[in-house]
């Protein structure tokens, strides 16, 4: 988990969501900052825009059985998520899975906002493989970060 700490930016995703599919052509550069805490949970800072304002969503991953595995709870019964650290190097890239009940998405993030040709050819053969194809795939903006929210804008 502490190799995974520090910033990250969001590059591509792979998903069925429906929300990403009708909002494709207006997505927005997203930043992570991952914290580690008490050595296993992770703090994750997601940083993105919505209607030109910057927003700050909190979240906790809890540790689940094995390494590279956690757990994020939602709101409501039922509304869990379990997080899979796939592949990563530490250093420039990461692919995780989502899941949630028998639903996946595959999100590629990196150091830096671009990530190599054979680093996103790791992350769509990833997606196929878990039956997303090229057309369910979105790439983020390399551009337009935001680096903070201000107290009004912070999601918990």
């Amino acid at each position: 988990a502490t190799q995974l700490a520090g910033r990250w930016f969001l590059v591509g995703v792979a998903s069925r969501c429906r929300y990403l599919a009708e909002h494709s052509h207006s997505l927005e550069a997203t930043a992570v900052t991952v914290t580690v805490l008490d050595g296993q949970s992770l703090a994750i800072s997601t940083f993105r825009k919505l209607d030109g304002m910057c927003w700050e969503i909190r979240q906790r991953y809890l540790p689940a059985q094995g390494p590279g595995r956690f757990l994020l709870k939602g709101r409501g019964y039922g509304s869990k998520v379990d997080v899979v650290v796939g592949e990563t190097d530490h250093r420039s890239y990461a692919i995780l899975y989502f899941q949630k009940g028998r639903s996946i998405s595959v999100k590629l993030y990196g150091r830096t906002s671009r990530v190599s040709d054979a680093v996103a050819d790791k992350f769509e053969q990833r997606a196929r493989a878990v039956g997303l194809s090229e057309d369910l795939t979105y790439y983020f903006p390399t551009y337009g970060f935001c680096d903070s929210a201000d107290e009004f804008h912070i999601l918990d």
